[in-house]
């Protein structure tokens, strides 16, 4: 991996150097033990960044919230997949069998997620469908703190998740809704969501709005109770002025007899949010 990445980068910097005149490649080469050294250097930084999992630690607090509403596990394959297509006709079929499997060390169960490409042409579309049935199942008892911000510009999904989600695709092929195996946040309960995410084994990766939202209408018991273990959504990116950052990540909560949904810093670390994850076997 070591040696892809240093080839990738000498030809970018190769590029960088054929379009250099001749004065400034004659000082490049002037400076070469310089520019070796600020290479490996930023090579030793980076490698050290991405390999250490104790980055946060300190966003991480003592957390007793967790399922009161009547969840306990996920509900079985088939009554999942018979309910999403109840909810939006026209969506086709799982494979099945693939929820007999053994579940990952740190699933709660599997879980019935369709290809958000089934819904809508964009993410942000398919959220937004998404919140408009949990609007409607739940008689219209649902806040969008986040109305008209689900474009590009504002929403967008986690690399590692979007890169799960591909994974997942490429695996279940021919069918629109995937069998994940997923917990719904109380294996990263009192975590903020960039401690979640840094925690997560390799084959974990954090759910986001449109997961966490299928998961909630196919489990809406998970989700009634003001002391229930509210929902981060760190396998997004939330951008609140669209100016390019984006470190927020959205967020399910129930308060006031109704759902809000809503975005926070991924600093933030609170004892009554938890982080729900998939995990995406490897073959």
């Amino acid at each position: 991996m070591v040696e892809d990445a240093a080839r990738r980068a000498a030809n970018l910097a190769l590029e960088k150097v054929e379009s250099l005149d001749k004065t400034g490649a004659q000082r490049l080469i002037e400076h070469g033990d310089e520019f070796e050294t600020a290479i490996a250097e930023l090579v030793v930084a980076k490698t050290r960044e991405l390999s250490l999992s104790n980055q946060f630690a300190n966003e991480e607090v003592p957390s007793n919230y967790g399922y009161l509403s009547g969840y306990k596990k996920p509900k079985g394959m088939t009554e999942q997949t018979n309910l999403l297509r109840q909810l939006f006709p026209g969506i086709g079929f799982a494979d099945e069998q693939l929820a007999t499997r053994d579940l990952p060390k740190g699933a709660e169960g599997y879980f019935a997620i369709p290809r958000w490409e089934t819904l809508a042409p964009t993410y942000g579309e398919a959220v937004q469908k998404v919140l408009d049935m949990i609007k409607k199942t739940r008689n219209g008892k649902l806040y969008n703190y986040c109305e008209g911000k689900l474009g590009p510009q504002y929403l967008r999904q986690h690399a590692k998740t979007s890169k799960a989600f591909q994974v997942l695709g490429d695996q279940q092929k021919g069918y629109d809704i995937l069998v994940v195996p997923c917990q719904f946040g109380l294996r990263h309960r009192g975590r903020s969501v960039r401690r979640a995410r840094e925690v997560m084994i390799a084959s974990e990766f954090a759910l986001g709005a449109f997961a966490n939202g299928i998961m909630i209408l196919t489990h809406p018991e998970r989700l009634q109770h003001d002391n229930d273990l509210w929902i981060d959504g760190g396998g997004d990116e939330f951008s609140p002025d669209a100016g390019g950052r984006f470190d927020f990540a959205p967020s399910f909560v129930f308060d006031g007899g109704r759902v809000r949904f809503d975005a926070f810093w991924v600093l933030y670390a609170l004892d009554l949010y938890g982080s729900p994850s998939g995990f995406c076997p490897q073959k």
